[in-house]
């Protein structure tokens, strides 16, 4: 299922972003310059590693993971974290 988002992403919108990054406690000048910039995400897939890269005029960023496992992350932010990623599909009527 994740193979339907391997592609090159440009962001076009970030509506109510500056209020999210407010509540994960992003800086004021972060916030800012963050605000401002529309980053291409790259997803990409070798066996069960997905690799996200993120190329900004404000900063780029690549973090590698398996699906569903735990993996230390360096936010753009420069915050040390620990992350989890899941794909759940989705069922409409």
């Amino acid at each position: 299922m994740v193979d339907a988002f391997l592609c090159t992403w440009k962001l076009s919108d970030s509506k109510n972003f500056d209020d999210y990054m407010k509540l994960i406690g992003v800086s004021f000048a972060t916030r800012q310059v963050a605000s401002m910039t529309k980053p291409t995400t790259i997803i990409k897939k070798n066996g069960d590693i997905i690799t996200l890269k993120t190329q900004s005029t404000f900063k780029n960023t690549e973090v590698s993971f398996k699906l569903g496992m735990e993996f230390d992350e360096t936010t753009a932010d420069d915050k040390q974290v620990k992350s989890i990623v899941t794909l759940k599909k989705l069922f409409f009527n």
